[in-house]
């Protein structure tokens, strides 16, 4: 069992943990993942480690309430556990050699780049970020952002923060006027994802993109999470729990991708409303 040492509400739909895991604390890096299981007969999912504290052993996640098992983790309350806590499982992202990099996060993808901002500003690298959100009721960790960013964009999708627009409306900006930048690291929505890969390809920045589909196993047996890359005009299929989570963006096959991602759609909503109907029944 692991307990929950500390939890914060971002905005309405995301929250904050720390978990108290002492040997996944002391390996983790940026990049990474864990897979847990809230209760015994839960089913597992993974979520990318959003920071550690490895004197205290602890790992921060960050998530979204958008199905059944993430309602039922936010029901969890500071002093209490959840059953399973694996990791750090996929491979951490590449840093070495980096100087100048662009890390764009949409939505809750941010809680993934903002560690690896963390990482390359504290290797001494340039960073500019650039978040993006549908709303100034939706950001989340702007405070981090601009400690670990040499320049900060924030952009909503209604211009009720900072500025209105999408995140690849200042990337273009920059790339035109001649910015240079070793590499584009963005995390965040799939469609997001290939737009900011669109946008740097006539440039030729290289793009690195972290995917995050369906997962089981989180060590390439079940294939649900494999994605198909093109290389050099060839398709290979890839996983994305052992071969990544991070890949080029200019191979991934976001159109298949973004089909794949939508198949559990109706099962994941009837399992959260299942989840909702079961935790009134408790409470009344």
């Amino acid at each position: 069992m692991y307990r929950i040492t500390q939890k914060k509400i971002l905005n309405p739909t995301v929250i904050q943990m720390n978990i108290e895991a002492p040997l996944v604390a002391k390996k983790a890096k940026p990049g990474q993942f864990i897979i847990l299981r809230v209760e015994e007969d839960s089913e597992r999912i993974p979520l990318t480690v959003a920071g550690t504290d490895k004197e205290n052993g602890t790992v921060k996640i960050i998530f979204q309430v958008v199905g059944a098992t993430t309602k039922k983790l936010s029901f969890k309350e500071e002093g209490e556990h959840i059953c399973d806590f694996v990791g750090p499982l996929g491979t951490a992202t590449e840093l070495d050699g980096l100087k100048k990099v662009c890390i764009i996060g949409g939505g809750v993808g941010c809680a993934i780049a903002m560690p690896v901002a963390e990482a390359l500003h504290n290797m001494g690298a340039e960073v500019t970020s650039i978040i993006g959100f549908r709303s100034k009721d939706l950001l989340i960790l702007e405070d981090e952002f601009r400690s670990f960013s040499d320049t900060l964009h924030i952009m909503t999708d209604d211009g009720s923060y900072a500025r209105q627009g999408n995140v690849t409306v200042p990337l273009k900006e920059m790339l035109e006027k001649g910015g240079k930048f070793d590499m584009i690291i963005t995390i965040g929505p799939l469609i997001m994802m290939k737009f900011v890969t669109e946008t740097a390809r006539p440039f030729g920045v290289p793009v690195t993109v972290s995917m995050n589909p369906v997962m089981i196993d989180g060590t390439g047996m079940c294939g649900g999470c494999r994605l198909t890359l093109n290389v050099e005009g060839k398709k290979v299929t890839k996983f994305a729990c052992v071969d990544g989570p991070d890949f080029n963006g200019y191979e991934v096959d976001f159109d298949e991708a973004m089909s794949r991602s939508r198949m559990y759609a109706d099962f994941e909503r009837h399992a959260y409303e299942d989840t909702c109907n079961l935790y009134k029944k408790e409470v009344n």
